[in-house]
């Protein structure tokens, strides 16, 4: 199968090329890109006003299959991450039962490449259950292809599992993705603590949840050695030891994701359980920042924590609601609407940290790029186009966004997966 991409805006991360381009693509790989391309193929996908990125690769997704597939699938994941243009996900390990072996890991990689549009690398746990008392098959699970161990959804509290958990990674080869909240500081919080809080009578969740435990992994990860990757960064400070640790040279990086780079919890503007999500939205300074080290390079990535729910589960006060929010559909169209348009960030930036920073932090030497002998995993992102979010429309089980009616910018027009097209506006 050959398909030629004409027209398009060319961003290729990988080498900071941008230009006006053809690609063509032959089975799954680019075969060539050039100024014009007058060769034959199957199909000619014409990308006139349209970036021609390399598919997005979003590190933190919840696709809840096994066990809790009434919320999502691997099938409905997929086609959720596709039609936003993402052509990996890694699948966070709280699923029924967790992802704690490697016979696991193996089974839902087998069944993702049968029953999932996109790649899946499902991610594994830190500890037995992710009960924080018994290290998981880590060495198991990193031969079945995990690429990273988390105990996303909580911290593992006890350091010096973690440090244990930390050193096997790191002689395996493969990444921690770290949820950092210190559980026995929560008390119950379900947003930020702040006047926001007081108004609506909600308990709140200071931001030394997150810092005190971002600080504790950058330091074991010092020790160890090991590459730590800060999930769903949501205060000023945690951008700080961020720097910090880089320019100490350590292997660490951070991603944020849309809500905490575009809300605040000033947009609660009553009991909503939309806007509950883990962390909460924070302060105005913390979004500034946020912006500013997604901008200066020091938050490499940028993730959705995609948590698809139940109407029920969400449509409830923040008491009571599940936390979580939806984000494989409108990632792209957020980041390019807030962050592009508003010059915070490139297109080549969007196309670094959407893409090419995953692929590096997960060891993907294939992918990340608009370049001859990679995988064609692309995505063409038309910047034109504005509407209103609407949840009614998305593929996902899970509707659950404060997003629904919010006015953005861009949509993804084609999304290819090892040179085929899986999805098309």
């Amino acid at each position: 199968m050959r398909i030629l991409i004409r027209n398009g805006q060319v961003v290729d991360p990988s080498s900071k090329m941008e230009g006006r381009f053809d690609v063509l693509v032959e089975e799954d790989r680019i075969v060539r890109v050039a100024e014009q391309i007058d060769e034959t193929a199957d199909r000619v996908l014409d990308a006139e006003g349209c970036y021609v990125m390399p598919g997005f690769i979003d590190l933190h997704v919840h696709l809840r299959d096994p066990g809790l597939e009434y919320k999502e699938t691997l099938q409905t994941g997929g086609m959720a991450a596709v039609k936003g243009g993402v052509t990996t996900v890694c699948a966070m390990p709280n699923t029924k039962p967790v992802m704690d072996d490697g016979q696991k890991v193996a089974e839902v990689h087998k069944r993702a490449e049968e029953e999932s549009p996109a790649h899946v690398i499902q991610i594994g746990a830190v500890t037995k259950d992710q009960a924080g008392q018994e290290l998981a098959d880590i060495a198991g699970m990193a031969e079945a292809g995990c690429h990273a161990i988390s105990e996303d959804g909580k911290s593992v509290m006890n350091a010096s599992l973690y440090r244990k958990a930390m050193k096997i990674a790191k002689e395996k080869g493969i990444s921690v993705f770290a949820h950092c909240e210190d559980i026995t500081m929560v008390e119950g919080g379900v947003m930020n603590a702040d006047e926001n809080a007081v108004r609506l009578g909600l308990k709140g969740i200071t931001n030394s949840v997150e810092d005190v435990i971002v600080a504790r992994d950058i330091l074991l990860a010092k020790e160890t050695g090991v590459r730590l990757h800060l999930c769903h960064c949501s205060t000023a400070d945690s951008v700080e030891m961020i720097r910090l640790a880089k320019e100490e040279g350590l292997p660490v990086t951070g991603e944020v994701c849309p809500h905490h780079f575009i809300l605040t919890a000033d947009d609660i503007l009553e009991d909503d359980g939309n806007y509950k999500m883990n962390p909460p939205l924070r302060g105005k300074k913390d979004v500034e920042v946020l912006r500013r080290g997604l901008a200066d390079g020091t938050m490499d990535v940028i993730s959705t924590d995609h948590a698809p729910h139940s109407e029920e589960e969400k449509n409830r006060s923040m008491a009571k609601a599940a936390f979580g929010i939806v984000g494989l559909e409108t990632s792209a169209a957020l980041t390019y609407t807030e962050l592009v348009k508003t010059g915070i960030l490139s297109v080549m930036q969007m196309a670094e940290k959407m893409s090419y920073n995953p692929a590096q932090i997960l060891g993907l030497s294939d992918k990340g790029a608009v370049a001859e002998g990679k995988k064609a995993d692309l995505v063409i992102f038309d910047p034109n186009p504005t509407y209103a979010i609407d949840k009614n429309t998305f593929v996902s089980k899970g509707k659950n966004t404060p997003f629904h009616g919010r006015t953005v910018t861009g949509e993804v027009r084609f999304t290819l997966v090892d040179g085929k097209v899986v999805y098309e506006k």
